[in-house]
């Protein structure tokens, strides 16, 4: 199996890496479209802030690939919310994938969200073997609302959207590389779609 980890200057690729080779799989990081093209699995992730990791996608191209990819995809954190269609994070249009606009915290939590928190909720093969409750692991300051291609919820002030999907694009605000066995264990799931 090829499995892709998107390298576009904006992600937390090497704990992505990692955690793929943990559960007995390698990974190759890429910003080439054709390598892209021909992965049986693609890793979208995302650190740091919205428009400049959207303009460092457009730079390379792959702001028109990602949306036309027909192989599972799955984006996490900020990959997640560039899949959306905008963030009021620098004012970001994103791909416009997930039909829903990523906001900014503002009803007194402390922002960021950093550390573990529950997810529930859950709606996807992303999930299998998953239990409600389960404790997943969380830095953001911005958040997608509920929407119709949410598949799992979190609570932190308000009641978000901790993954979505649409077709064969998932996407994760929470980082599963991060988040212990559950989050190995929705990697594993990923990949075994």
């Amino acid at each position: 199996m090829k499995i892709v980890i998107i390298n576009y200057g904006a992600g937390n690729i090497q704990s992505i890496k990692f955690a793929i080779q943990r559960l007995g799989y390698e990974a190759i990081l890429s910003n080439d479209p054709e390598e892209i093209k021909a992965a049986d699995k693609i890793i979208f992730p995302g650190v740091g802030e919205a428009s400049s990791a959207m303009q460092k996608l457009k730079d390379s191209g792959l702001d028109g690939l990602i949306p036309e990819l027909e192989q599972p995809v799955l984006g996490i954190c900020l990959g997640m919310q560039l899949m959306c269609n905008y963030t009021e994070e620098g004012d970001t249009r994103g791909l416009q994938i997930f039909d829903v606009d990523v906001v900014r915290f503002d009803n007194g939590v402390k922002v960021p969200q950093i550390g573990w928190n529950q997810i529930e909720s859950l709606d996807s093969p992303l999930f299998e073997g998953i239990l409600e409750k389960e404790y997943i692991y969380l830095v953001h300051s911005y958040y997608a609302p509920v929407t119709e291609d949410t598949v799992a919820q979190t609570h932190y002030g308000v009641t978000y959207s901790t993954a979505l999907q649409k077709d064969n694009i998932y996407g994760t605000q929470f980082h599963p590389e991060k988040s212990s066995v559950v989050g190995e264990k929705i990697l594993e799931n990923f990949l075994k779609l």
